[in-house]
């Protein structure tokens, strides 16, 4: 059993209605290959643009309920097709980086918020999502369980790792920055360590700090015959609709087999993760956050 996933690989426009007519273009000709779901890179209502004045960066955020996210809501249903729309989203006391996916008839499945903002850069503005959520997408074909991480989400191996602990089996990551040998290598290991499939859906060259390669990585590192490699899929830099198959049978086969994942975790032994204090090690000690205590 296949999925076809259509990564919308495009430019945005100058503002939020050329964006839907740009975005609906590309939905349609992702449905005219075929695809099951389509992704758009991250923030796509206003490309990324993230003023640092509040009152200009209000201004570009939108409701959930905005008549754009409807009208994608809207193209779903009519294509027959789940889309995942990314958004600024309006909130307070700051806006928030998300993703909302709609199946194929229209339903929302999943709503998520990126949690690891990049902070210490343009998105010091925004406020960060508070958790990773799973929905099951009914593609026609079949099922799969699906889960989304955002950009900056892949370098921190928790948020791939909740998604899996949550049952995904597609991790969808829209995405707006340099795909380089090192980012993509944090994608491969993501799906590798956790057995799932990771979908990358980037901007191309021409946007900003930006240059497509946008990537599908199936999650099976090997077979009966040998080692193989997890990327089944990775865009040129040039803007365009891609679509790239899944084989779910495969990677089920992969998960019900091996031994990464859950398989032989030990959470017991990891409590230092879910320990806010501990702020780093030095010759072996633990310190804490806000003074020079020691944690052996």
């Amino acid at each position: 059993m296949n999925l076809k996933i259509a990564f919308l690989q495009i430019l945005p426009g100058r503002d939020l209605n050329e964006n839907f007519l740009i975005g609906k273009k590309a939905c349609i000709e992702a449905k005219e290959k075929g695809a099951d779901i389509a992704l758009f890179p991250e923030m796509w209502s206003d490309g990324y643009d993230l003023p640092q004045e509040h009152n200009q960066l209000n201004a570009l955020a939108i409701e959930k309920e905005n008549a754009f996210l409807k009208e994608f809501r809207n193209l779903a249903a009519e294509q027959q097709m789940a889309i995942g729309i990314t958004f600024l989203e309006k909130h307070s006391p700051k806006p928030l980086n998300s993703v909302l996916f709609f199946d194929r008839t229209g339903r929302e499945l999943l709503h998520y918020s990126k949690v690891h903002t990049c902070a210490f850069d343009l998105e010091k503005v925004l406020d960060g999502g508070d958790d990773f959520y799973t929905a099951d997408l009914d593609f026609g074909g079949g099922s799969v369980k699906i889960g989304a991480m955002i950009c900056f989400d892949r370098e921190f191996p928790e948020s791939a790792r909740i998604l899996m602990l949550k049952g995904a089996e597609l991790i969808l990551a829209p995405n707006a920055c340099p795909m380089e040998i090192n980012r993509l290598s944090a994608l491969r290991a993501r799906a590798y360590e956790n057995m799932v499939a990771v979908a990358t859906c980037n901007y191309p060259e021409g946007h900003p700090d930006c240059n497509g390669h946008s990537t599908l990585f199936d999650g099976v590192p090997w077979q009966a015959e040998g080692v193989r490699d997890m990327c089944v899929f990775e865009a040129p830099g040039a803007p365009g609709v891609y679509v790239a198959e899944l084989d779910l049978d495969r990677l089920r086969t992969h998960r019900s087999s091996d031994v990464m994942g859950d398989k032989f975790r030990h959470p017991d032994k990891y409590d230092i993760l879910s320990d806010e204090n501990v702020c780093g090690v030095i010759g072996g000690e633990f310190y804490r956050a806000g003074g020079s205590g020691k944690r052996r």
